[in-house]
């Protein structure tokens, strides 16, 4: 039986700004608990990735188990010409 990760979203996504390269990301908090296998993560992860321009951020696995993931990918501001 399959289940999906809990997914801890932000109402509003964290933005950050690059350092003076006007580049901007936009993050995502990903919680999987300590029952996903390592495969099924990565598996998970590279879904993410593929389709919805995500890349990893950091991993932290807590004395609990559960791996804390922080996704990002680039936010691209249409510039407006003439």
């Amino acid at each position: 039986m399959t289940r999906s990760p809990q997914v801890r979203s932000l109402l509003r996504p964290e933005v950050l700004r690059g350092l003076g390269r006007g580049v901007e990301w936009e993050f995502e908090r990903v919680t999987f608990e300590r029952d996903f296998s390592r495969g099924t993560v990565a598996k998970l992860l590279t879904e993410r990735a593929e389709h919805g321009g995500w890349e990893l951020d950091r991993v932290q696995i807590g004395p609990d188990g559960k791996r804390r993931v922080v996704l990002r990918r680039k936010i691209i501001r249409a510039v407006r010409t003439a």
